[in-house]
């Protein structure tokens, strides 16, 4: 009688809508106008195709599960192996302070690379702002000659936090704190301003010709290997001034450089004029 009295109650509740099933992960290719909101779980290569556009409403969730082979075909960069959101069109995740959006692995605990990255094929734009991204490959990785935006963005804990190629790229009022690299790319015209770094293994890799860039009044605090590092194809100096290395003491910032102070072929990091104590209101103005 009373096994019958709970399934009688457990139908109840499922016709009045009180138990609702799972939702199911996102996979495969998808088009038209899409709107993400709450706890959305993605699992292999999931791609927004061209002429597509995905809004991201604040305080979502974007949760990357563990990929089967058969649903993780592209693991070669300028793809990665796992789970990744591969755009060729319009990105719009835009959070609060409030209600930031959060990228993540499913496990809490899982290390960095556990998922590959929010990769941008093909994409005319994007623009992210209140934005967490952890424990990715590459969390935000730009393939091509899109317009990005990042403003008041936490990376943590990914192996590269913004990584590019040929991008017009704004990092602007983020942090970017234990990572593997902070920020590494090559060609692009980036701007890369009032940013908090600290504690990544490197906080910036140059890894190939720089061009028209502008990466001032930023604080670059304790990296774990060197604050920057220039790449086999950066033989021209880089311009690095009017940022805050922790210290006034040039020998002490010249020693966490790897350039052509050490390698005589490599370019050096020009820092002068430095800023001389923390610069204010750089990095993010939100904490969750």
């Amino acid at each position: 009688m009373l096994a019958r009295r709970l399934l009688l109650v457990s139908l109840l509740l499922s016709l009045c809508g009180c138990l609702k099933a799972a939702p199911q992960p996102v996979k495969g290719p998808l088009q038209g106008d899409l709107f993400w909101q709450g706890r959305v779980m993605l699992v292999g290569d999931v791609i927004v195709e061209q002429g597509a556009s995905l809004t991201i409403a604040p305080g979502t969730e974007v949760i990357f599960l563990s990929s089967p082979p058969e649903l993780d075909l592209l693991v070669d960069h300028p793809n990665f192996p796992g789970s990744e959101l591969i755009v060729k069109g319009v990105l719009r995740a835009e959070g609060t302070a409030e209600a930031p959006i959060v990228f993540r692995h499913r496990d809490p605990a899982a290390p960095p690379g556990s998922w590959g990255a929010v990769n941008l094929t093909e994409s005319p734009s994007a623009t992210f702002r209140y934005c967490r991204f952890t424990q990715a490959d590459s969390a935000v990785h730009s393939q091509q000659s899109a317009k990005v935006v990042i403003q008041n963005c936490l990376f943590e804990k990914n192996l590269v936090g913004v990584r590019f190629f040929s991008t017009d790229m704004l990092i602007e009022s983020s942090t970017l704190r234990d990572n593997g690299a902070g920020v590494r790319f090559h060609f692009g015209s980036p701007v890369v301003r009032r940013n908090l770094f600290e504690k990544n293994g490197r906080a910036f890799f140059f890894t190939s010709f720089p061009r028209n860039y502008r990466i001032e009044y930023n604080n670059i605090l304790s990296s774990l290997d060197y604050q920057v590092v220039l790449g086999e194809e950066v033989p021209d100096d880089v311009l690095l001034a009017h940022n805050y290395w922790g210290t006034i003491d040039g020998a002490l910032i010249e020693s966490r450089f790897f350039d052509g102070r050490r390698d005589p072929y490599l370019g050096q990091v020009r820092y002068l004029p430095l800023e001389s104590d923390l610069i204010e209101k750089a990095g993010i103005s939100w904490s969750r």
